[in-house]
This record gives C-alpha cells, sequence and structure tokens, in this order.
C-alpha cells in the first residue's frame, strides 16, 4: 500500500510518522518543499530516495493509493484539490480550509469524485474521551487553554478551537437547538471565547482562553448524580462519591492516548477495504467554527 505525507511539520514528525512508519505492508512516500528538512526526517526513516519527494506532481506520479495532509491550512485547498481529482483517498489535519466556501468544495468534490476524504479529529478517538460517550451527559463542559497566545480570531478558532467545537459536538447526546457565542477580543486579537450548544436536555460548553496562564486540557461530563473528567487525554476520574483515577498506563505512545493512531489505522481500514468516507460531518464542525468566527467579527466591530 503507498501512502503518501505532505507537508514534514511537528504534527507530522511528533505525531503522525511514528505510526505511519512502523506499519507493516505500508510503503510511505513523504513530501516537503524544504529539502533540508526532507532529508532528515526520511534518513531517520531510513526510506530510500524514490519515496523522497520535493514537489506534489512527483508525489502524485506514484499512484498512491492513500495521502495524509499536514501542510499549514493555507495551502490545504490546493492539495486537497489535486488529491481528490488524482482520485486519492485523503485525510486531511484539520481544519479542511480557513474558509467555509473552501471546505464546503473539497466536500462536493470529494463527493462527486467519489473518493474518501477524512478530517482529522483525533480526540474523537482518544481513548479517554471515546469513553465519555458512554457517560450519563445532561452537562459537558471542555476548557482548552494556552499561555500567551492572543491571536486573529479566524486563525484561532480554525487551527485550535475547533477541537473543542467538534469535541461538543460529537458527545452532544441530540441535536442542537440553541447556540450562544461570548468571547472577548482586544486590538484584533481573540483573548477568549465560550461556546454554549443546548439541546432537549443537555448543554455543551466549551471554553477556550489564550491567556489563562496555564496550557490545558479538561474535558467533564456530568448527569445522573455522576461525573467523568479526562485531564489532558490522559488522567479519567470517575466521581461518584469519592472520585476513582485511572491514568495512562507508562508504556502507552502518546499517539494512541490523543487518538492519533486509531484514527490513522481506521482511515488506512477503511482505503483498503474499498470504503469511501464522507467528510460531511466535518463539515457540520467547520460550518458551526464559521458561525463562532462571524459572532465574534462582530463583538469586535
Amino acid at each position: 500500500m503507498k501512502v503518501g505525507c505532505i507537508g514534514l511539520g511537528d504534527i507530522a514528525r511528533k505525531a503522525y510518522l511514528p505510526v505511519l512508519g512502523g506499519l507493516p505492508g505500508v510503503e510511505l512516500h513523504l513530501q516537503t518543499r524544504t529539502p533540508a528538512t526532507l532529508t532528515s526526517v526520511c534518513d531517520g526513516l531510513h526510506l530510500p530516495e524514490p519515496q523522497r519527494h520535493t514537489d506534489l506532481e512527483s508525489l502524485l506520479a506514484q499512484n498512491l493509493d492513500a495521502a495524509f495532509v499536514h501542510a499549514p491550512t493555507a495551502v490545504h485547498p490546493e492539495i486537497v484539490t489535486r488529491l481528490l481529482e488524482a482520485g486519492v483517498p485523503t485525510y486531511v489535519d484539520k481544519p479542511l480550509a480557513y474558509e467555509l466556501a473552501d471546505s464546503q468544495r473539497l466536500v462536493a468534490l470529494a463527493e462527486e469524485r467519489n473518493v474518501g476524504l477524512a478530517v482529522g479529529f483525533n480526540r474523537r478517538y482518544a481513548p479517554g474521551y471515546a469513553q465519555c460517550a458512554d457517560h450519563p451527559r445532561e452537562l459537558i463542559l471542555m476548557q482548552k487553554n494556552r499561555i500567551g497566545l492572543p491571536e486573529e480570531p479566524r486563525t484561532m478558532v480554525l487551527d485550535d478551537f475547533i477541537h473543542v467545537v467538534d469535541t461538543l459536538r460529537f458527545l452532544a447526546p441530540g441535536p442542537v437547538d440553541d447556540v450562544t457565542v461570548r468571547a472577548r477580543v482586544q486590538d484584533g486579537l481573540l483573548h477568549h471565547v465560550v461556546l454554549q450548544l443546548a439541546g432537549d436536555g443537555f448543554t455543551a460548553l466549551g471554553v477556550m482562553n489564550r491567556l489563562s496562564g496555564s496550557a490545558e486540557e479538561i474535558l467533564e461530563v456530568s448527569g445522573q448524580d455522576t461525573k467523568r473528567q479526562v485531564v489532558n487525554l490522559a488522567e479519567v476520574i470517575d466521581h461518584k462519591g469519592q472520585p476513582t483515577i485511572r491514568r495512562r498506563g507508562d508504556w502507552v505512545p502518546v499517539a494512541r492516548q490523543r487518538g492519533i493512531e486509531q484514527a490513522v489505522l481506521a482511515f488506512l481500514d477503511a482505503v483498503r477495504a474499498g470504503k469511501v468516507l464522507s467528510a460531511r460531518d466535518a463539515l457540520a464542525t467547520h460550518e458551526l467554527c464559521e458561525r463562532v468566527v462571524r459572532a465574534v467579527q462582530e463583538r469586535a466591530a
């Protein structure tokens, strides 16, 4: 199975390549426009010269069975379009694009060409988060905070807060009929944003503070007088009277803890089985992110 990886930044090197590079039966082809990076990464994986590419044309000439896109978000539309037009099932690190119109066009193109398209919402596969789907969820609270990183609203929402938005959608136990957005913007930079989703019998609250003084991610789901808390995707605490703590095992890889390994395997298994994956649900997350961006921009105006 020939698998391409486009873009060799931190997320590719630290999270995806350790998984892809260890899979039996996978012939890995890497592409980046930076020769020094290509040499360094490929040498580390012991990849021969024919599996190293500095341009997309060379990569596409390999008749790929699947591709992973980890290039900067700004170039996702161009790269993903080329892959889909070539009939290559494609996994894209979130988001599909900064602009909703581009995301909609890519999903429509994948459907038109009957080519699989997946977006890397790895938290849906992270064990601690996936287990929360089996817990009562009358109230869902997710915080994903940073230190000293206020940012332009669209970039912050689509590159980072999108994980919060998608996790709330994933765990919501029913249809959402109310959406509320609160935010603080100063000098054009988004300091914090709060998203509330509500439906019949549940409320989901997502928070991101880019000036919180702490880099942390905390998910809580509660209902029927019980609560489950997941801290930094590694520690699961069940509360029912006395708390019970389950920590990540010492030998559990970070990629498995964060759901990346499972997402990669699910995508490749679908490709092998000839199943055409749809990004239509992922597009709904992008549409909700666009609502957040517009609400933030209106408050800043």
